[in-house]
């Protein structure tokens, strides 16, 4: 008989986002004090020379930035505003390794900004200055081209000597769209590298989207979850939650990888990955009683448990050979029989206790 859920597991589930919300101010704790500061500089430049730096990359727009959206009556009103001296809001900008600066906020008013001054599109729906309507760029007088390119931009840069955690929580902060941000989006812009783009053709090259029922992850779930399988299988002892920052602080330390690196890592996931799709077939990841009736199509800290603990056995050799209807009944047996495994893939499942138990009762089960 499945269990009945608490009311802190039906809020869980109800009310995901506040779970999100905790594990960004844990994350920030778990940050020295004296490293909680954010390191900036203010810069202000003109359209003319963001243009610039935009044609040569030394501004670019990351991978996790949204695509451009505006409208045309929309890209047309940031003209005009730059036309009548109208403030803009701030720019924000990340300082990154080799000196360029990605985009945090401001993706489409810059995006906007460069098509209008390359000719992509003409102005539209104007209302202080009607007169120019249809006009683009090169077709203004060169008094307002000049006057456009010569407009002042306010950017603040975050810069590189910023603590990541602290980065990746001003990120959050500034993640205000209709369509927020996922952790593992931020994440992807933020330590873009060769980790980031390993775990992406990891899930075109894996089963996972198929376990997880998902036909376009558009929301970067699977690589997600397949960087939590490698930082916590290269990391196991040095485990400590929040998880999202554990993650984070793995992603950063491991952005740039030999090939030699990249092959371990894609290959470490694939067996084990096999290894656990093999023991439990069509219920893999799954939450089920002894019936084998499914009660959750998928469980992310039961994945924890299994792809660690089949991980862990198989590094010693030593997991067991039986059939797939045995290891589910087995499995079945856990999640039924024992309540503190119950709890531990349920409740508070990035303590640090309730990962290491969950792993370590996988372990037990499927030892030779």
């Amino acid at each position: 008989m499945p269990t009945k859920k608490t009311g802190h597991q039906l809020a869980d589930i109800l009310f995901p986002e506040a779970r999100e919300q905790q594990e960004f101010a844990d994350g920030i704790l778990s940050v020295p004090p004296e490293q909680r500061k954010l390191h900036t500089e203010t810069y202000d430049f003109t359209v003319e020379t963001i243009v610039e730096k935009l044609a040569d990359e030394s501004i670019y727009i990351p991978h996790f930035q949204r695509r451009y959206v505006w409208t045309e009556p929309q890209a047309s009103r940031l003209v005009e505003s730059l036309i009548i001296q109208c403030p803009i809001p701030v720019i924000y900008l990340n300082q990154e390794n080799d000196e360029r600066l990605s985009v945090i906020d401001g993706n489409q008013r810059l995006t906007t900004i460069k098509r209008f001054i390359e000719n992509q599109f003409a102005l539209k729906g104007l209302t202080a200055y009607p007169e120019l309507e249809g006009s683009r760029f090169f077709e203004l007088d060169p008094r307002f081209q000049r006057h456009i390119q010569n407009r002042t931009l306010r950017c603040i840069v975050i810069l590189k000597d910023t603590h990541p955690q602290v980065k990746f929580d001003v990120f959050e902060r500034l993640n205000t769209g209709a369509a927020k941000l996922t952790p593992q989006e931020l994440r992807h812009g933020l330590y873009f590298g060769d980790l980031m783009t390993l775990a992406a053709a990891v899930v075109k090259e894996s089963e996972l989207l198929a376990l997880l029922e998902i036909k376009n992850d558009k929301r970067m779930k699977a690589e997600e979850l397949v960087l939590r399988f490698w930082a916590l299988n290269s990391e196991f002892q040095n485990y400590r939650k929040p998880l999202a920052t554990f993650i984070n602080t793995f992603s950063e330390k491991n952005r740039r990888l030999t090939s030699e690196e990249q092959e371990q890592f894609k290959r470490n996931f694939a067996n084990t990955l096999g290894a656990v799709r093999s023991l439990l077939g069509d219920l893999t990841f799954r939450i089920f009683d002894r019936a084998l009736r499914v009660e959750s199509s998928f469980n992310s800290a039961l994945y924890d448990a299994l792809m660690l603990g089949v991980a862990q056995l198989m590094a010693k050799d030593d997991l067991t050979a039986i059939s797939t209807k045995k290891a589910q009944l087995l499995l079945a047996g856990l999640i039924e029989g024992d309540e503190q495994f119950r709890k531990s893939i349920s409740i508070a499942t990035s303590d640090d206790s309730q990962v290491r138990y969950r792993v370590n009762a996988i372990r037990k089960l499927f030892a030779k």
